[in-house]
């Protein structure tokens, strides 16, 4: 770090960057991907080993189980909504940014670990650990994400994202391989008592394996130590908003990062839905012979989609340095509408399901990466990354709030998860065909 700034390309600072995707990316992939919605759905569908139903008491009122996690999910992500423009603020006027992703990878974490006193007797009050938990992962991501165009040099912010991604991928499949081993191993029988291991453990893990992997990323990354805006910290919290809205009206004078950013309100919508959506779509939707193998096909996809993803992160980086970062994005959305239409008229069976695993490992994280990355490039020349990646942040979360609770009101309506896929695909072609239109040569920063 020299006089307040971050070193461009410094391998020991993109080192220490990439390492929190190691650390935090446990908690899509075991929180909301993999362990905790078969956990999630097991307990409110069964007493003891008996089928209940799906349907869940919730406030006085009865909803279909899943329904449930995606609208707690978009009630989750309403409030990363609503305070991350007043935090980036805060962080930016302070200059202690680093200091606000620590807080949000503490909250996150230990709200992880406090899942294990989940419980359906009282879900609602067992619904608030994993409520905080993605605040924690999301909130943290406004100020991780921020540090990308102040390590990276523009030609390498592609390699540098698709690097972050494939360690999250790398790390995160390595500790759900260990919850397997214990939970399909040395699984306590709650009749005969055999075994030690709670489902439950991979919670108190997975926050632990968060909290603890991420102190090498805050020992190592330099923390921007000075403020953007001098020395007056009056009215902080007005301010956050302040500066959401100042960064509104520079995007509205550059026409190509707006009409990416539109772009991606869409696809991204399509994006996230499915990563919340697809185990409980996958168990209530796929014809499976048992209850177990059900579980165990379920965790064997979600295996598949992680390691398929860290080769589909490099192979899309590789692509945009190929076509150029829009039509290889263009390309990633083209192969979610098939996705999702392969998956509408043809996924009912274990072996339809698993096709549709590689295809979502193959552009999940390519189409994450390049998102990031192509963001950083269209932004103008600025200090105030923070405020940037946070107007980023919130149209990410209005997107993925909409996305999901339209997800549900389809399936709480009409019945069945299948319909609610139609809306999927209407967002990945309206994404696409938005993107059609930006030009060639982009003005602002060449991301094509």
């Amino acid at each position: 770090m020299e006089d307040g700034k971050l070193l461009i390309d410094d391998p020991k600072t993109i080192k220490a960057w990439t390492f929190y995707d190691w650390a935090n990316s446990v908690f899509p992939l075991v929180i909301t991907s993999a362990i905790f919605p078969n956990f999630y759905d097991y307990v409110t569908t069964h007493e003891g080993t008996e089928f209940i139903g799906h349907n869940v008491t919730f406030f006085g009122r009865e909803f279909e189980n899943q329904n449930i996690y995606t609208f707690i999910y978009a009630f989750a992500l309403s409030i990363v909504v609503l305070i991350s423009p007043i935090l980036s603020g805060v962080a930016d006027y302070l200059g202690n940014k680093k200091r606000f992703l620590q807080f949000f990878c503490y909250l996150g974490s230990i709200s992880c670990m406090c899942l294990f006193f989940f419980s359906r007797k009282n879900i609602e009050l067992s619904f608030i650990p994993f409520i905080t938990a993605t605040i924690g992962f999301w909130g943290s991501l406004v100020y991780y994400n921020s540090y990308l165009p102040e390590i990276a040099s523009t030609e390498n912010q592609d390699k540098v994202s698709a690097k972050g991604f494939a360690m999250g991928y790398f790390g995160s499949s390595l500790l759900l391989i260990i919850c397997l081993i214990g939970i399909m191993v040395f699984k306590k029988n709650p009749v005969t008592g055999e075994g030690f291991f709670k489902v439950e453990y991979s919670f108190l893990l997975t926050g632990l394996w968060w909290l603890g992997f991420a102190q090498y990323t805050f020992k190592n990354l330099p923390n921007q130590n000075h403020s953007l805006h001098g020395k007056d910290k009056k009215d902080l919290v007005s301010k956050g908003f302040k500066e959401l809205r100042s960064v509104a009206k520079q995007i509205k004078k550059l026409s190509q990062l707006k009409r990416f950013l539109t772009g991606y309100f869409f696809y991204n919508m399509g994006v996230q839905t499915v990563m919340v959506v697809a185990v409980l779509f996958a168990r209530n939707e796929i014809i499976w012979e048992s209850e177990k193998a059900k579980t165990t096909s379920l965790i064997i996809s979600i295996l598949i989609i992680q390691f398929v993803g860290i080769a589909g992160s490099f192979i899309f980086s590789k692509l945009s340095s190929l076509l150029g970062n829009i039509k290889a994005l263009m390309v990633a959305i083209f192969i979610w509408i098939f996705i999702c239409a392969f998956t509408y008229m043809y996924a009912y069976y274990p072996i339809h399901f698993y096709i549709v695993a590689f295809l979502v490992g193959f552009v999940m994280g390519g189409i994450q990466a390049l998102s990031r990355s192509t963001y950083s490039k269209l932004l103008p020349e600025t200090e105030d990354n923070t405020s940037f990646f946070s107007f980023f942040d919130v149209m990410e979360k209005l997107g993925m709030i909409l996305g999901t609770v339209t997800f549900g009101v389809i399936s709480e309506t009409i019945g069945g998860m299948r319909p609610s896929i139609l809306s999927l695909i209407v967002y990945f072609v309206l994404g696409f065909l938005i993107l059609l239109t930006m030009k060639k040569v982009m003005p602002e920063k060449s991301a094509n």
